[in-house]
C-alpha cells in the first residue's frame, strides 16, 4: 500500500528525515558521481535524493504514483513532478539513463508490472538504483518513519527480485546505521554511525541500496498493444490535471 505522499513530505522535514535524506544521498552520489549529459527518473518518493543530480544532468523528473499523490518538486523552482500510473508510465522507451527508486518497490501494489516498466524505460546502456529497507536493520521497526511500512528486503531478497525482472544486480550497498531517534546527540553523531556500521555491522544497515542493469538478451517477443498513457501533473502544489496522449502502435516481431 502507498504511503500518503503528504506523510513523506513532513517526515522529510523533521530532523530525523533530514539525517535520513543527507545520509542515503551521500551513498547515492558516489555510486553516481558523474551524470552530466544523463537523463535521470525518480519513481516513489525521490525527490529528497534527487538534488545531487537536478543540476547536473541533462533532464531530472521525479515521478509519483497515483496511489501516493504528487507535490511541487523541487522547491522554489519550476516543477519537475509528475503523477503517474506506475504500471503505465506516460515516456518512451529507452528514456532514461538513470533511474532511482525510493519508497517505490516495498510498497507498490502490483510490483512485477512496475519494474517491466522501469525496465522498458531505461536505456539499453542505462542504470537503476532502488533503495528499500533492509529486513534486519531497525528503521525496518520503527513505525515513525516511512522505511517501516511495506516489504522490507534482504540484499539477497532484492538481487533475487531484480534478477527475475530482467535486471543484472552490480554493486550492493547499505546506509542508515544510525538508530532513528529524535535525540540530537545521537543524530549529530550520523557520521560516526556510519562509519562504524559500514566497517563493522554492515548487514544491519537501515537501508539495502542495490545498483542493477538492463539485461537486453532475455527480451519477451511478445508483441505489445496500443495504448493510452496518462500523466497527471500537478498544478500549483495540490491540484491535479490529466494529460493524455496516444501511444504508437508497434508492429508484433516476426
Amino acid at each position: 500500500m502507498w504511503p500518503d505522499v503528504v506523510d513523506l513530505r513532513d517526515f522529510y522535514a523533521t530532523s530525523l528525515g533530514g539525517v535520513a535524506a543527507r545520509t542515503v544521498r551521500a551513498r547515492l552520489r558516489l555510486m553516481w558521481p558523474d551524470v552530466r549529459g544523463c537523463r535521470v527518473l525518480g519513481l516513489g518518493y525521490a525527490g529528497p535524493y534527487l538534488s545531487p543530480f537536478a543540476e547536473e544532468a541533462e533532464r531530472v523528473l521525479a515521478a509519483m504514483p497515483m496511489g501516493q499523490g504528487v507535490l511541487h518538486w523541487p522547491r522554489g523552482a519550476a516543477n519537475r513532478a509528475v503523477l503517474v500510473d506506475e504500471l503505465d508510465l506516460p515516456f518512451p522507451d529507452n528514456a532514461f539513463d538513470r533511474v532511482l527508486l525510493v519508497h517505490a518497490v516495498e510498497n507498490a501494489e502490483s510490483l512485477r508490472p512496475m519494474l517491466r516498466e522501469v525496465w522498458r524505460v531505461l536505456a539499453d546502456a542505462g542504470r537503476v538504483i532502488v533503495v528499500v529497507p533492509n529486513r534486519r536493520g531497525i528503521w525496518a521497526r520503527v513505525e515513525r518513519t516511512p522505511f517501516a511500512h511495506g516489504h522490507p528486503y534482504s540484499a539477497r531478497q532484492l538481487s533475487r527480485l531484480l534478477r527475475d525482472n530482467l535486471f543484472t544486480p552490480t554493486v550492493t550497498e547499505g546506509a542508515l546505521f544510525v538508530p532513528p531517534s529524535r535525540s540530537r546527540m545521537v543524530l549529530g553523531a550520523a557520521t560516526a554511525w556510519e562509519n562504524l556500521g559500514t566497517r563493522l555491522l554492515p548487514r544491519f544497515a537501515g537501508v539495502v541500496i542495490m545498483e542493477a542493469t538492463k539485461q537486453i538478451y532475455a527480451v519477451s517477443g511478445t508483441p505489445q498493444r496500443a495504448r493510452r498513457r496518462t500523466a497527471y501533473v500537478p498544478a500549483g502544489n495540490v491540484n491535479r490535471i490529466a494529460v493524455t496522449s496516444s501511444a504508437e502502435k508497434r508492429p508484433a516481431p516476426r
